[in-house]
């Protein structure tokens, strides 16, 4: 008698695949959303490739597999973005709660693009290479706002500034926020989540200022 292969009797597929499949799909559903995106950068989707020189602490898990290295190589630009307009920002706003808070951004990112850049590095060069790929220059919300802070009256620029860099960090903590959902490094997530608790502070913070 001829097994019943009907959806009916088929084995269930196991719930951890099939979250993790769902998970992907909502960090490349970022990637897409992101303004002047018109699809993710071509990761490497092969297995993870352990890390070669970082020192990691015992117990996490130093691999990088093609969804970690789309992560980085998103938030390499992102945070490049996020550099630039720190850098006008400084140049332009005239309150000093801000131009402290700023200054403050400048030096956590610039370090945290050294570790991503890093980590890539590690991962091969299909990541670095997708890395590469993945030029955020031309995105239309991070060029936006760099001209509406360069247009902006001197009166208007710390409010503008305000408003531009915590449109960009938001970005920034749902991007990470999708790589602790879809990420298979433990280290890579775990910078994820630090960096969603940072720019989610930094965004309530310029709320009280502006």
């Amino acid at each position: 008698m001829a097994a019943d292969l009907s959806p009916r009797t088929r084995a269930a597929e196991p719930a951890g695949p099939r979250l993790r499949r769902a998970s992907a799909a909502a960090l490349l559903g970022v990637a897409l959303a992101l303004p002047g995106c018109g699809g993710p950068p071509a990761a490497d989707p092969s297995p993870p490739v352990p890390s070669a020189t970082t020192s990691v602490p015992a117990g996490a898990d130093a691999t990088v597999s093609g969804i970690d290295a789309l992560f980085l190589a998103m938030m390499v630009a992102h945070t490049e973005q996020t550099l630039e307009i720190v850098r006008l920002g400084l140049d332009r706003a005239t309150d000093p709660r801000i131009r402290t808070l700023i200054a403050a951004v400048r030096a956590t990112e610039t370090d945290e693009l050294a570790t991503m850049r890093g980590w890539l590095r590690e991962a091969g060069p299909s990541a670095a290479a997708a890395a590469a790929r993945h030029d955020h220059s031309g995105h239309s919300e991070a060029a936006a706002g760099l001209a509406r802070l360069r247009a902006a009256a001197p009166a208007d620029a710390d409010r503008v500034l305000l408003d531009v860099l915590s449109r960009h960090q938001r970005t920034a903590a749902d991007l990470a926020r999708a790589q602790v959902a879809a990420g298979t490094s433990e280290r890579v997530r775990d910078f994820a989540r630090r960096i969603d608790r940072s720019r989610t502070a930094e965004v309530d913070l310029m709320a009280g200022l502006g």
